[in-house]
């Protein structure tokens, strides 16, 4: 392999009475608690109390946890798997900031079959993003896993007080040292940084270095833990990299480096789950596509039959608004028409123009409805602009703000839990998204032209940040490297029409080992099944994940074949309990 990577504030947990790797001793139950495992003292959590909660929040914002929703009796495991946990900071060549990484050794770890599962986290969370993904597939098989929060994660900083988060997840002061993330910030600077807005890395662009260091990372970790079954080495522990939605865009991005340097083919196999990945022959840029359904969404649902639509968002409560937004995009001359149904009509029609179909629109309309198009946009343009704090070049920002949104500083309780609970980009835990633009009548309007204009305006700012989203451009992957892309065509985060599709079209063109699942009736968020009227529509993700797992394992053991192609025929559950049937998993 290749001269090992330097990791610094490297430390070791330990066995803990009760605990274990997989669900911190809360076994099935205590994940589906609608409570979160409290912290003795709300303010000052201990590290263990931290974690413990860090995998509950990470384990709910991505799975289906719900009574009848088939986890861990149809498929997946939240089975006890004792271990220990070795976590550092790991910084790329020329990066201001690191990027955290956690390998996960069980103590059932298989000497006589080595094997190491990779993982970045999904969208922009924290070091346990990924664990539901990769921690319950391969911590019960005697699998080490390796995390990564590929340079972003929810190690907030608060401008006003100093203070960010601990590597061991606790809060600290900046003037005390041992912080997991300091931004660059003028003096006097207030609110909150966080990594993936202010790093001024443009993580994305690096994803798949990120997933490379990870498992440099736990061979190092594998050879501490297991001294006498060292070395452990690329050529003699098998390595497969899986992730979904970012994390599936993050392990596509590392198949691409297998050619090179000395560590040639140090990944053996490769499951992507709905990836954000974007190539340039017939794909679109996540920034391109969220920024114009941040426009026009909210117009164009109305066109859509209200009953062809999951609640929530409750459409009583957003309708008026985008009604609203009709008018505004009519002002603007973005869409045309004198009544509100004509002015829907024009905005679905360029919606559909530009490759949105009638399913990722209706699952889409809970990023309109929870305005998440707006907060991933204006992240994602200070990310890809390698903006410092308070230099977004549409004005946003980040902070704690009153009931009449004017700023305030955050509490010591909401200080505390932000690493658990975080999702990586607010709004969320008592941070909200900043708005200068703000105005009446439809108050996010100007804010998001901006952003708009950052993709298809003029200047050195859109410049800029065109730049940096080039930088994210996916190539193929090696040659011979297995790959299997699992998407749902009901997708409205992630639509595959704009990644997975051209992504597998240009890699199988190429005559690369690449297989490509497409799932009917599963769109991006499995957490959403937890609300009726989605579980009555759509089949969770995970199962086919899990699935495709196997099928690689089987392959690289000798004893099974990949995957062929497939559209999967599900049927969602209803009203009654998920059933194997129901998933159709080929």
């Amino acid at each position: 392999m290749s001269t090992p990577a330097a990791f610094t504030a490297s430390h070791a947990s330990t066995h803990r009475d009760g605990d274990d790797l997989l669900t911190a001793g809360l076994g099935l139950a205590g994940l589906q608690s609608a409570l979160p495992p409290a912290f003795a003292d709300a303010t000052r959590p201990t590290a263990a109390e931290a974690r413990r909660r860090a995998i509950w929040s990470n384990w709910r914002g991505i799975a289906d946890l719900a009574p009848g929703g088939g986890y861990g009796s149809v498929y997946g495991s939240t089975a006890t798997v004792p271990g220990r946990e070795f976590s550092a900071l790991a910084t790329l060549p020329g990066a201001r900031q690191p990027h955290r990484v956690l390998v996960q050794v069980p103590d059932g770890f298989d000497r006589a079959r080595r094997c190491l599962v990779v993982a970045p986290a999904s969208g922009s969370r924290g070091i346990y993003g990924a664990i539901a993904v990769a921690g319950a597939w391969g911590l019960p098989r005697g699998c080490a896993v390796a995390y990564t929060d590929k340079g972003a994660g929810s190690d907030y900083f608060d401008l006003d007080a100093g203070i960010g988060v601990r590597v061991d997840g606790t809060p600290g002061a900046a003037a005390d040292g041992g912080l997991a993330f300091v931004p660059e910030a003028p003096v006097g600077a207030k609110g909150v940084a966080f990594r993936h807005a202010h790093s001024q890395d443009n993580p994305e662009a690096d994803w798949g270095r990120h997933v490379r260091q990870a498992a440099q990372y736990a061979l190092q970790v594998l050879a501490e833990a297991l001294p006498d079954a060292a070395p452990f080495t690329f050529d003699n522990t098998r390595v497969i990299a899986v992730g979904i939605s970012n994390g599936g865009g993050a392990v596509l991005r590392a198949a691409e480096l297998a050619d090179s340097g000395t560590d040639g083919d140090w990944l053996d196999a490769v499951v992507a789950g709905e990836p954000n990945i974007y190539v340039e022959a017939g794909g679109r840029a996540l920034y391109d596509y969220a920024t114009e359904a941040a426009l026009l969404q909210p117009c164009a649902l109305l066109h859509l039959d209200p009953a062809s639509m999951a609640q929530p968002p409750m459409r009583a409560t957003v309708e008026r608004w985008w009604t609203l937004r009709c008018a505004s995009l009519q002002a603007a001359g973005l869409v045309s028409g004198t009544t509100v149904a004509a002015q829907a009509q024009s905005a679905y029609d360029a919606l559909r123009a530009s490759g949105w179909t009638d399913a990722a629109l209706r699952s889409g309309a809970a990023s309109s409805g929870f305005d998440l198009w707006r907060s991933v946009a204006a992240t994602y343009a200070s990310a890809y602009g390698r903006y410092g704090v308070g230099e977004h070049p549409c004005g946003y920002g980040f902070a704690a703000q009153a009931p009449d949104t004017s700023l305030r500083p955050a509490t010591d309780v909401e200080r505390a839990a932000w690493w658990s609970d975080a999702a990586g980009i607010p709004p969320g835990n008592g941070v909200n998204l900043v708005d200068s633009k703000l105005a009446p009548p439809d108050f996010t309007l100007a804010g998001l032209q901006c952003l708009r204009a950052l993709w298809d305006g003029q200047g050195a700012d859109a410049d800029r940040v065109r730049a940096g989203i080039a930088e994210t451009r996916a190539a193929l992957p090696r040659t011979g490297l297995p790959v299997v892309v699992v998407h749902g065509l009901d997708d409205g985060l992630v639509p595959p029409a704009f990644s997975s599709a051209p992504y597998v079209a240009a890699a199988q063109a190429a005559a690369r080992e690449v297989r490509y699942w497409q799932v009917r009736n599963a769109e991006h968020f499995d957490a959403f099944l937890g609300f009726p009227d989605y579980a009555a529509r759509y089949v969770p993700m995970l199962p086919y994940v899990y699935a495709a797992l196997d099928r690689v394992d089987a392959f690289l053991d000798g004893t099974g074949a990949l995957p062929a192609d497939a559209v999967i025929a599900t049927k969602p559950r209803g009203s009654a309990a998920l059933t194997a049937d129901d998933l159709a998993i080929p």
